[in-house]
């Protein structure tokens, strides 16, 4: 197969720093859309995968997986893009498109196992993806989104990961206006989740451990913010319908299944590294759930993004040069974002 060489930024080995490499990208087949890089958000799971806390990380690996920019090439069966256009790809490159979860539009839970953007074997070209930390990136059209050109394309980056994340429960757990809605945590995804569930309709209460969060919260749009540390806060908090938990570290959940009203459910979005005690007397008092939620589908993240469209909503974000990243890591694994790194690729190509 042709492939052409690319300036990127990836890491070779878990401990060391992310620099400018070379890459190899496929050419534009007939189904394909090339895009020219704009921005790149920086999520904790590209973190994760370059320091391999997962196991299986595949290396030189160069992540990225909330990808904007502008179409520089079409393969002649393209239909949905023409040059110039904004679009977007989020976490899902490919799918079997054969199961019936592909055929409803959940990629997402594709039977076969879906290909990521980077770090996973590409089963139809071979090799090893390699995400949006690059100057361009060669994607078939059926997994490309389109950008609204109303939203920052800067701070619109984040959608594809976060946003989507976050849109997905809380479009399938049905938040309205006559819902409560819980969010534990505020960082790129909690502060995404207030925006898009207050844009819902829903009434919004926000846990957190810090005073000064709390403050943020209220700022970002949240109804009612409770310290999860104050059991006075906690005892008067009124009962939700649901709690989206966004948290990322062991911390405990029965907290909070307590705080469900009667079917209520507690849906884990974040991604804690080690297992979660749940008492059984927590779930089965009020025939409440303990569920799990990940990214949406193709046609669900072209959703969120008209929505956020719609309703004006961006992440806040904290613009780098791709010679940022490496300090970039260093603070978010401190927490030290508000809410999210993106990545200005630009200069890789001047």
């Amino acid at each position: 197969m042709t492939t052409k060489s690319i300036n990127a930024y990836g890491a070779e080995s878990a401990t060391a720093p992310v620099h400018l490499l070379p890459i190899e990208r496929r050419a534009v087949g007939p189904h394909d859309v090339e895009i020219e890089i704009v921005y790149c958000g920086i999520c904790h799971s590209d973190l994760h995968a370059v320091h391999n806390d997962w196991g299986g990380t595949v290396y030189p690996i160069v992540p990225g997986h909330e990808i904007v920019g502008r179409v520089r090439a079409v393969g002649d069966g393209v239909t949905r893009f023409k040059i110039g256009d904004l679009a977007g790809v989020g976490c899902i490159v490919d799918s079997c498109r054969a199961c019936a979860h592909c055929h409803d539009g959940n990629e997402q839970f594709c039977e076969k196992g879906w290909t990521v953007v980077f770090n996973s074997k590409d089963q139809k070209h071979g090799g090893i993806t390699y995400g949006g930390f690059s100057e361009s990136i060669v994607v078939d059209e059926n997994y490309v989104v389109h950008v609204p050109i109303s939203l920052d394309l800067a701070s619109a980056a984040p959608i594809l990961c976060a946003g989507i994340t976050v849109y997905s429960p809380l479009k399938h757990w049905k938040a309205g206006p006559d819902k409560k809605i819980g969010i534990i945590g505020l960082g790129g995804l909690g502060h995404m989740a207030i925006k898009i569930a207050k844009a819902m309709g829903a009434y919004v209460t926000v846990f957190t451990t810090s005073q000064a969060k709390a403050d943020d919260a209220a700022r970002l749009g949240a109804d009612a913010v409770v310290l999860s540390t104050d059991k006075n806060q906690l005892k008067t908090c009124p009962k939700q319908d649901m709690i989206l938990d966004t948290v990322s570290a062991k911390h405990n959940v029965n907290v909070y299944l307590n705080l469900l009203k009667v079917d209520g459910s507690l849906v884990l979005v974040g991604l804690p590294g080690e297992p979660l005690e749940v008492g059984a007397f927590n779930i089965v008092n009020g025939r409440r759930s303990f569920s799990g939620s990940t990214i949406g589908g193709i046609a669900e993240t072209q959703e969120v993004l008209d929505f956020c469209a719609e309703h004006h909503i961006t992440a806040d974000i904290e613009l780098i040069s791709p010679d940022q990243i490496n300090a970039a890591f260093e603070r978010l694994e401190k927490g030290d974002v508000k809410y999210r790194f993106v990545i200005d690729m630009q200069p890789l190509r001047s």
